[in-house]
C-alpha cells in the first residue's frame, strides 16, 4: 500500500520562516543582577527584560509576562477607555463639544465653541500622558539614551494634563465663593508654575539616578507632585465640603477620584509591598504597578465628572469668565506645554553628556 506524505506547500514554509523573521522568539527575563542599575526597581527582583535588545523585541513584549507589562497594559488600555468613552459623549453632545461646529443652512463655515476647548484640551493632554507612559515603560530597556527620553517626554506629558487638569477644575468646578479667595487670583500661574516644577524636579530625579540616594529622589519627585495636588485640587475640596453632594451629581465622583488618587500617591512614594516581601510582587502588584491601576481608575472617573461639570457650567462659562479669558487659558496651556518640551531636551542633552563622560572615563 502505498505511503501517504502530507508535505505542507513551499509557500507555506516561506510565510512561516517569514513570520518567523518577523516576530522573533523573545529572551526569557532576568533577574536584577543581569541588568545595569539605572534599570532597577528597589525590592523587585526578577522579570527583567535583557538590555539592549532591539526596539522590536521591546514591542513585542507587550504581549509578554515581564514586572513591567501590568505597568503598560495599565496604561494603555485607559487611554483606549478614556478615548472611546470621550467620542461616545462627543456623538451624545451632536458634535460639537469638539469645540468646532457646522453652521449655516448648507453647512458652510465653522464656529469655535470656547467653552469647550479647554475640556478638549484637557483629554487630549490625559491621553497623550496616559500613551506615552505606556510607551516609557515598554520600551526604556532598549537603550541609556533611551531610557532618560522616553521618562523626560514621561514627565512633560505627565506636567502638562496636570496643567490642562487645574484649568479644567477652575473653570468647570470653581464657585463664586472660591472665586473671591486669594488663591482663586494666583490659581492659574500658581498652577503652571507648579506643573512646570514638577517636569523639571522629575527629569532631574531621573538623571540623578547615578550619584543621588533614593530617598532624595523621591523627595524631588514628591515634594513638587504634593503641592500641586493640594493647589489643582482645592476648588473640588471647596465643592465638597460647602455644598450638599445631591446639589450635582459630579461631587460623589469628584470625591471617588480623590479617595482612589491618595492612595496611588502613598503606592508611589513608597515601595510597598514589595518592601516587605522582596521577590514575591515582582510581576503582579509591586508598588508602581498599583499606582499605575489606581491612577487609571482616578483619571477615567475626574473625566466623567468634568463631562457633567461642563455640561452644568457651559450655559453660563463664558458670561462668568469671559471669551478673551478662557482663549488665554488655552494659550498658556500651549506656552507651558513648550516649556516643559524645552525641559525635556534639556534633560536629554545633559543625559548624553553624561553619559559621553561616564564613557570616556571607561
Amino acid at each position: 500500500m502505498p505511503r501517504v506524505t502530507c508535505a505542507p506547500p513551499s509557500l507555506c514554509l516561506s510565510l512561516l520562516r517569514l513570520l518567523k523573521h518577523l516576530l522573533p522568539s523573545l529572551p526569557p527575563t532576568v533577574r536584577d543582577a543581569d541588568v545595569p542599575p539605572l534599570y532597577r526597581k528597589r525590592f523587585v527582583l526578577s522579570g527583567y527584560r535583557p538590555v539592549g535588545l532591539s526596539r522590536r523585541c521591546y514591542i513585542l513584549s507587550l504581549f509578554q509576562i515581564h514586572n513591567e507589562t501590568l505597568n503598560v497594559w495599565s496604561h494603555l488600555l485607559a487611554a483606549v477607555c478614556m478615548s472611546m468613552r470621550f467620542l461616545v459623549f462627543v456623538v451624545l453632545q451632536g458634535g460639537g463639544i469638539l469645540g468646532f461646529r457646522l453652521q449655516g443652512p448648507e453647512g458652510q463655515g465653522f464656529s469655535v465653541d470656547v467653552s469647550s476647548l479647554p475640556l478638549v484640551l484637557y483629554v487630549i493632554s490625559a491621553i497623550t500622558y496616559l500613551s506615552c507612559s505606556a510607551a516609557a515603560h515598554l520600551l526604556q530597556a532598549h537603550s541609556e539614551m533611551e531610557h532618560y527620553s522616553l521618562y523626560f517626554l514621561d514627565y512633560a506629558c505627565m506636567a502638562v494634563y496636570q496643567y490642562s487638569c487645574a484649568m479644567a477644575l477652575y473653570l468647570y468646578t470653581s464657585d463664586d465663593v472660591w472665586k473671591q479667595s486669594m488663591l482663586a487670583q494666583i490659581f492659574p500661574p500658581a498652577s503652571a508654575l507648579l506643573s512646570w516644577l514638577s517636569c523639571a524636579t522629575c527629569c532631574y530625579a531621573t538623571l540623578a539616578t547615578h550619584f543621588c540616594r533614593p530617598l532624595h529622589r523621591k523627595l524631588c519627585q514628591v515634594v513638587p507632585l504634593g503641592v500641586a495636588f493640594m493647589v489643582v485640587f482645592n476648588p473640588v475640596a471647596h465643592r465638597l465640603i460647602s455644598y450638599s453632594w445631591k446639589s450635582n451629581s459630579a461631587l460623589p465622583l469628584h470625591f471617588l477620584q480623590m479617595v482612589l488618587f491618595l492612595p496611588s500617591a502613598i503606592f508611589f512614594s513608597f515601595p510597598v509591598p514589595e518592601l516587605f516581601y522582596p521577590g514575591h510582587c515582582d510581576i503582579v502588584a509591586h508598588s508602581h504597578q498599583i499606582f499605575h491601576v489606581m491612577l487609571s481608575f482616578s483619571m477615567f472617573i475626574q473625566q466623567e465628572a468634568l463631562f457633567k461639570n461642563f455640561l452644568w457650567r457651559r450655559p453660563a462659562l463664558i458670561r462668568e469668565f469671559g471669551e478673551e479669558h478662557l482663549l488665554l487659558v488655552c494659550a498658556s496651556f500651549l506656552c507651558l506645554m513648550l516649556c516643559c518640551v524645552m525641559t525635556a531636551l534639556a534633560m536629554r542633552w545633559r543625559a548624553k553628556a553624561q553619559l559621553q563622560k561616564e564613557q570616556r572615563w571607561k
